[in-house]
């Protein structure tokens, strides 16, 4: 690997903004972060132009993009996915799957494993999420009704069984059986989600010391406050809010949060406890008109209108079409986060909550570097994964 130096950069750190700083890199890794140049002879000199450098940004939850979906199976859906997804900042990501039959899942278990191994420039494959099937009727969202079912132990023993790249699972907590779902992913080191559920606050909790850690795109398709036989009960959005150390991932692309909710969470759970994810379908990096939701095989027709994806009676959203780009912009300037903590909800609080902040997620020597330079407006000029430049319109550097 090439040896680069970026120059004349604004460094965002997890804590600090550093001026005009240096960065250092050596085979694949931040080697050095100065606040002058340094003289290094060999290095390849890229020029940042004052714009700001930061962590590459960190997807936990994409259904793909660029025409691409995950479901459809097949590597170059990965790899085109994971193009358009880098080209906006993202240096890693979390390829999520729908709703589907068992036989869907094991199918693009086994075209992931291909992809991961031949993804050369695009965002770098963490492993694999399923949303589903283990969701509430009630709150089901875009998510396929005729797959949903409450947890069966044989089937996901089985499921895991058939990959091991599998690194996060959404399920509703009050279905029978979750619990002890929860308790299997935590004996696994898989992360469970509370995700497409109906729950009471307490049925949350319970689920929180069984293993749900995180709760999957807040707002969208879950319970808040209801009445129940003439009494007040608060829900999952509630416990969100209750539940101290449970972390929360929201869709921040302006339309799935309105900017006062975006203030509330932000407000409440703060930074460290909140990452931003695209949830993006097909869609993603594409013009307005029809789509799908799922693979072309079996996937719902859903339309792309507003900057979002929609069920075509327009009863619901239908996931996302971000960027992981718009995302950060959209904390700025709809929500008034500042620069350093929006970003960091992109890169540093993903990478903790996937366990992996020793390896990505910030501007720290000996990590991976996973960088992005993008301007004031939050539009990317660079864009490197592990020391290989694959995305660029800096002097300088030449794209691979």
């Amino acid at each position: 690997m090439e040896k680069i130096k970026i120059i004349n950069a604004r460094i965002l750190t997890p804590y600090r903004l550093i001026e005009k700083g240096c960065v250092l890199i050596k085979e694949g890794r931040i080697q050095k972060i100065s606040t002058v140049d340094i003289d290094t002879g060999d290095y390849l000199v890229i020029d940042a132009g004052n714009k700001m450098l930061s962590p590459g940004f960190v997807d936990i939850h994409t259904h793909g993009g660029g025409g691409h979906d995950f479901m459809d199976a097949t590597t170059e859906a990965y790899l085109g996915a994971a193009r358009m997804h880098a080209v906006h900042g993202t240096t890693s990501l979390v390829a999520t799957t729908l709703t589907s039959t068992i036989e869907e899942l094991k199918n693009t278990f086994s075209v992931y494993k291909e992809a991961k191994t031949r993804n050369k420039d695009g965002a770098a494959f963490l492993g694999l999420h399923l949303e589903g099937p283990y969701f509430s009727m009630e709150q089901k969202g875009a998510q396929d009704p005729k797959y949903i079912k409450d947890p069966d132990r044989e089937e996901y023993l089985k499921i895991l069984g058939w990959s091991d790249d599998i690194i996060r699972w959404s399920a509703a907590p009050e279905r029978k059986g979750a619990l002890e779902f929860g308790r299997e992913m935590q004996r696994r080191g898989i992360l469970a989600s509370v995700a497409h559920s109906d729950a009471l606050c307490e049925e949350v909790e319970e689920a929180f010391e069984n293993g749900f850690k995180l709760i999957t795109h807040l707002y969208s398709s879950m319970s808040t406050v209801k009445r129940i036989n003439a009494f007040r009960y608060a829900g999952v959005i509630e416990s969100a809010f209750l539940i101290d150390e449970m972390f929360v991932e929201i869709i921040a692309d302006g339309a799935h949060l309105p900017p006062s909710l975006l203030k509330l969470i932000y407000k409440v759970k703060g930074s460290g406890k909140i990452a931003l994810v695209t949830d993006s379908m097909r869609g993603a990096g594409m013009p307005e008109g029809e789509t799908l939701i799922g693979s072309l095989k079996n996937g719902q027709r859903a339309i792309i209108e507003d900057g979002v994806a929609k069920l075509p009676d327009r009863s619901v959203f239908a996931g996302s079409v971000a960027t992981t780009d718009r995302l950060v912009r959209t904390m700025i300037r709809k929500a008034g986060v500042p620069v350093l903590e929006a970003v960091k909800m992109m890169t540093a609080t993903p990478a903790v909550i996937m366990g992996l902040d020793n390896r990505i997620g910030s501007i720290v020597e000996d990590r991976d570097a996973d960088i992005v330079v993008f301007d004031d407006d939050i539009n990317v000029f660079m864009t490197m994964i592990k020391g290989n430049i694959v995305y660029n319109k800096l002097k300088g550097g030449q794209q691979k």
